[in-house]
């Protein structure tokens, strides 16, 4: 490596030596001397530039590592992992997904691949008498004792992914999907675009801290657009999202560069402004101001339900709240459980990795506190993160869901191919990028189909799940029918 600038520097000695020639000898030799150049031009600016060391110290040489670095996600999935230990999603499940949303039966070959003795594994006990599975997948009420427009909801909906983190094909794909196979799509908090309501499925207006689509030009909550939009016949449900399980308790920024037109009107803002939105509301800071405001979105919407999505941290401000709903007889319709192990277009790495409770350990803790409170036949609870599989589902169920949110395993649904570059605006796929270039290659007549066909065989496995368990209806499984990670391990094999 010692070599490379003096080989360079001789490299270039060349180069210039061709052009020399050229001018006193023949002009065959300008050739090389042109195919040289790009080279020789590139290597000259390492060379000078400041900015990166790796360069300036191995002009050209230097690249190849970037270049290795920028293929790095490919190689790894397509060489390197096992088809288990994929992350955020294993290829087992990508594959699954993948199957599903073409209408096929998926099937794995010569057994498990997973480590059944590690410690870890937790199954279904399945019962010797099965029993029959129900032809249709029971759907839920959403809507407490002050909702006057109740909502029937799918066991599997589609999470909270907002446009412009998602291209419009995607949007549109995902709302049409959900037509089809009735059952609904949140917005997210970037507000409802044309192409959700493109799509004609059912939606879920999500409102976070910016107030995008109902917002004044100072950044606050606009009763009178809010409900202009909240009266719309497609919107369903309101969720008002407090925090999120991949980075709860901080803010987003909307770049000026992504702040387009398209975006700035759909969200309400001035378009080429970097637009910040605080990790908290602006319209309460506390348990009342919360159930006060959710009381006063339910009106304003004609009624509709009203919840609110967060990530759990700390269970007193949960029973807090709780006291609080039955002190102001004012409840929320649903809770959104978003685990930390949910995903995001973009997020600091910290927050990722170490702020909030994971869903398998927040979900029973808000279920266990609103029974602890009387509330629990009111609120709806519905879980969000990496729920992928029948299997998923039917676990969330058990650990107090009434219905679950996916977004990655709809995206998978869409073509998604886990290449990690969500924060790039470079998908390949054209599912999370706003480049025409890219998301047209996205066709949503096309992938409807394979939305709607995902949700559809998922649950079908789940109710064949149930059944093998000894129950037609997966609401009625517990957590006996459940094989505990503790009862198996190294030591109990013979």
């Amino acid at each position: 490596m010692k070599l490379v600038k003096p080989l360079f520097l001789l490299f270039l000695a060349l180069t210039l030596a061709l052009f020399i020639a050229g001018a006193l000898v023949s002009a065959d030799w300008f050739l090389p001397a042109i195919l040289f150049t790009p080279l020789a031009l590139v290597g000259t600016h390492d060379l000078l530039q400041t900015r990166n060391a790796i360069l300036r110290n191995f002009p050209l040489v230097g690249h190849l590592r970037y270049a290795a670095e920028a293929v790095s996600p490919e190689i790894q999935q397509y060489f390197i992992e096992r088809h288990t230990d994929g992350t955020p999603v294993s290829e087992n499940h990508r594959n699954l997904v993948y199957g599903r949303s073409f209408g096929e039966v998926p099937t794995h070959p010569f057994g498990t691949e997973l480590n059944l003795y590690d410690g870890r594994y937790h199954g279904l006990l399945h019962s010797i008498y099965p029993a029959s599975v129900l032809e249709t997948p029971p759907r839920v009420s959403i809507g407490g004792r002050d909702c006057a427009q109740p909502y029937r909801a799918s066991l599997l909906n589609v999470s909270a992914m907002s446009f412009g983190a998602l291209g419009p094909t995607a949007v549109q794909a995902l709302s049409a999907g959900a037509k089809l196979g009735e059952f609904y799509v949140n917005t997210g908090e970037g507000s409802v675009s044309d192409y959700h309501l493109a799509g004609g499925g059912d939606l879920v207006w999500q409102i976070g801290t910016g107030y995008f689509g109902c917002r004044t030009e100072e950044g606050r909550f606009d009763p009178e657009l809010f409900r202009k939009q909240a009266t719309d016949g497609r919107i369903k449900m309101i969720e008002l999202k407090l925090s999120q399980g991949a980075k709860p308790g901080h803010g987003g920024v909307l770049p000026a560069e992504k702040n387009t037109k398209e975006i700035a009107r759909i969200r309400l803002l001035q378009p080429h402004t970097t637009v910040n939105s605080p990790p908290g509301h602006r319209e309460f800071d506390d348990a009342e101001g919360l159930l006060r405001f959710i009381a006063r979105l339910r009106d304003l919407s004609g009624g509709k339900p009203v919840g609110f999505k967060l990530c759990v941290g700390v269970e007193g401000e949960l029973a807090e709240l709780c006291e609080k709903m039955r002190e102001l007889g004012i409840a929320p319709d649903f809770i959104t459980v978003d685990g930390a192990e949910g995903g995001t277009g973009a997020s600091p790495l910290e927050f990722t990795d170490h702020v909030g409770l994971p869903l398998r350990i927040a979900l029973p803790m808000v279920d266990r506190v609103l029974r602890r409170h009387g509330l629990r036949e009111e609120v709806r609870i519905i879980a969000s993160g990496k729920v992928l599989t029948g299997f998923n589902l039917l676990e969330m169920l058990v650990l107090g869901a009434d219905l679950c949110n996916a977004a990655r395993a709809f995206m998978l649904s869409l073509g998604c191919i886990q290449a990690l570059r969500c924060n790039k605006n470079t998908c390949p796929t054209g599912v999370a990028t706003m480049d025409p270039r890219l998301y047209k290659g996205l066709v949503p007549e096309e992938k409807r189909h394979r939305v709607a066909n995902f949700h559809k065989q998922t649950l079908k496995t789940l109710l064949e799940l149930s059944a093998a368990a000894g129950t037609s209806d997966p609401r009625e499984i517990d957590s006996s029918h459940f094989l505990e990670p503790a009862m198996v391990s190294p030591g109990s094999v013979c």
